[in-house]
Order: C-alpha cells, then sequence, then structure tokens
C-alpha cells in the first residue's frame, strides 16, 4: 500500500456545489451532500484524467411530522414521497426498509446523480468540474438514481456502465461517448440486481468483454472440501455490440474460504492489459457488522480466455481504508464499517493512477507503482 503523498482524497462532499445540482431545477427541500464518491476514472484526448463522481444527495430534514421522506425523479421533476415513520426501519443510514405486508422493501435516505470531475494527467489538481455535463436520472428505471460509473476505452470510444435504481428494476445501464466527456444513455444491458458490470478495455477475440456480479435472495453451498465460499461472485459475459451480453458459462473470480474477502467478492476498475494478463483491481468484503469491511485485491486474466485466472492475490490487500485520510471530515462519516471501493485505474507510465470511493463518503487517488504487480 501507498501513503503520504501518493494517496489523498482529491474530491469531497464539501467540493459540491449544491446550488448547480440537477435538483435544484424542481426540488425547493434543503439537501445537503451524503457522499462524492465511488468514481468512475479515464483519461481523455487531452492527457487530462475525469473522475465520473457518484454524488448522494439528500434532504437536510428527512423525517418531518411523523413521517421519513425520500426523493424520487419524475419526467416533470424531483418529488417528495412520505412513508410514516412507525413502518420503517432506519438502522442502516444509506436506505432504510419499508414494511409492505410479508415483504421488506427498500428506499434511499439520498438519490445520486454523477458529475464529471476533471483532473490534471498527474491525478494531483482538480482541473475543472464539469456541472453542465452532469447525469442525471433521465428514464422511469432510474427513478431512484444513477450510482457508480465505472468508465473503460474500447477502439476509441468510452463506454461508462452505471446502476440505476427504481422500484421498476435495479439494473446496469450503458452510455457512450465520442470524447469521454460527453455521455448519451443507451438503456438497459443488465436486468435486476446483476451489479458491478465492467467492460475490459479492449476486445477479446472480437468480443466486448465484462465482469459482472448478479445478486440475488438464494446462493448454494459448495461441497464441505471445497475452496470456496459461496455467494455474491465475479461472472463474466461478452457481447458484439455492448448492448446484448450472453454470460460466460465458466465462473470467474469466486470468495474463497478464509479469506478476508470470503462474504463477497465484486468488479473494480475495468480490466487493463498487461504483458502478463488482464489486470483486474476488484473488491472483496469480510463479514463485520451490517456493512462489512470492503478491501480492493487485484487479479491477473489470461488475455485470450478472461475466465481463466492466471494469478489472484486475495490475501494481502491492494487498498484497504485509511482513518488518516479522512480525519479532517471524519464529522461527516455516516458508515460504522471500514470501506474502499476501487472504481477506476488509469496507467501513468511506471505507475496506475487507481481511484476508488472512500467511506461511500470521498473519492481516493492513490499512485500505485507497477511493480506492485509483478
Amino acid at each position: 500500500m501507498t501513503k503520504g503523498d501518493d494517496d489523498r482524497l482529491i474530491f469531497c462532499p464539501a467540493d459540491v456545489d449544491l446550488g448547480r445540482s440537477p435538483l435544484r431545477r424542481s426540488l425547493d427541500a434543503p439537501t445537503c451532500v451524503l457522499g462524492a464518491f465511488n468514481p468512475g476514472l479515464t483519461r481523455l484526448a487531452s492527457g487530462n484524467l475525469l473522475l465520473m463522481v457518484r454524488v448522494a444527495e439528500a434532504l437536510s430534514e428527512p423525517v418531518v411530522d411523523g413521517h421519513v421522506r425520500a426523493i424520487r425523479w419524475t419526467p416533470e421533476g424531483y418529488v417528495l414521497d412520505r412513508y410514516p415513520l412507525a413502518s420503517v426501519d432506519m438502522t442502516d443510514p444509506r436506505q432504510f426498509t419499508v414494511r409492505h405486508g410479508g415483504r421488506a422493501l427498500l428506499a434511499l435516505t439520498s438519490i445520486s446523480w454523477l458529475l464529471p470531475v476533471e483532473l490534471t494527467p498527474d491525478g494531483r489538481e482538480i482541473a475543472a468540474v464539469h456541472y453542465d455535463r452532469a447525469i442525471e436520472p433521465a428514464a422511469s428505471y432510474q427513478a431512484y438514481g444513477v450510482e457508480d460509473a465505472r468508465i473503460s476505452r474500447v477502439d476509441g470510444r468510452w463506454y461508462m456502465t452505471t446502476c440505476s435504481v427504481s422500484a421498476e428494476r435495479h439494473c446496469s445501464t450503458l452510455h457512450v461517448s465520442d470524447n469521454g466527456l460527453d455521455y448519451s444513455l443507451e438503456g438497459i444491458v443488465l436486468d435486476h440486481q446483476n451489479k458491478d458490470m465492467v467492460l475490459f478495455e479492449g476486445k477479446v477475440g472480437g468480443r466486448f468483454v465484462a465482469l459482472t456480479r448478479p445478486l440475488g435472495e438464494v446462493y448454494f453451498a459448495y461441497p464441505e472440501a471445497s475452496a470456496y465460499a459461496g455467494g455474491p461472485s465475479i461472472h463474466l459475459a461478452a457481447s458484439p455490440d455492448a448492448l446484448h451480453w450472453k454470460p460466460l458459462d465458466r465462473p470467474g473470480i469466486r470468495a474463497r474460504k478464509g479469506s478476508s474477502s470470503s462474504m463477497k467478492v465484486g468488479g473494480g476498475s475495468p480490466p487493463i492489459r498487461t504483458e502478463r494478463g488482464w489486470l483486474v483491481v476488484y473488491h472483496g468484503v469480510e463479514r463485520r457488522d451490517a456493512v462489512g469491511v470492503y478491501r480492493s485485491f487485484w487479479a491477473l486474466l489470461d488475455l485470450d480466455d478472461p475466465t481463466r485466472i492466471v494469478r489472484l492475490e486475495d490475501d494481502a490487500p491492494l487498498l484497504e481504508a485509511d482513518a488518516a485520510l479522512t480525519r479532517a471530515i471524519e464529522h461527516q462519516m455516516y458508515l460504522p464499517s471500514p470501506v474502499v471501493f476501487t472504481t477506476g485505474i488509469a496507467d501513468a507510465g511506471d505507475h496506475y493512477v487507481v481511484a476508488s470511493g472512500e467511506a461511500d463518503l470521498a473519492c481516493r487517488i492513490t499512485l500505485v507503482p507497477k511493480a506492485r504487480f509483478a
């Protein structure tokens, strides 16, 4: 792990100008930034880097007159929904549970939109913040927000996957750009609760390939002698056009028993080509409290058959949450567990610029020497 000048918070909640939020056009209620985090990362043609920051905007007063309020997008503007306080569970600061008959349904304490933040080529300074190019909900399947961008450049175009949230479905969506800064929404590419979709930065056998991470209510146990823990894991899918995806038959990266990521694993940064394989930085979760401990690990996948794992480093983490980084803003922290969530990587010569969300609160930039992956 790197420390000091090579590991810093680059963008925090206080850096967001809520006067320029897309919610201001139709929402009068006062809001605050719960987090500015989990940034997609890419390099623009100019050489500058671009973060696509997830801004989680929440009501300053969520509870009014015995009701919990939540923000929802509609084609006519942003509105507030109300739920009787007696009918909800607000244990998790990121969401609350609404009791509806025999089923527990979720509502979010914030709504997310994406803010492009341009950095200098070395990733150390902010060059511009593009509020005029912010990406907000634009369809009914995004009524509760657009989250966690991952950006991959393939054959000269930029492909950005996001997680879109609504009562209709919790799905993976695709935006495409010809310059890395202005994106058009192409629609849903993976259906309900297939999270952490990350396109490879390059084709394999002429096809687009992506990491995926399906979620569900039912998982089956591995045999007692198996090395795997079961539960949510990283799968792969291929596509001729980045719109229509076929899951690959063989499994990808699975949580191993006894590892510090035995609770679940999921995609992180876009896989990038190296001489020894596709380099993947992914997240692994250790069970602790309600949220768990999130760390970043890495793997190499075969260049011609990415279902074949060449190397897996899931013991010593590449990145862990660092309390020293968030000490100046710890009064804003709302998660009880240590969380670092890597979402982007860019080549910078003898090192990589790695972008992560720190504590679901801020954007972290880490400069990692390429020798770390030897």
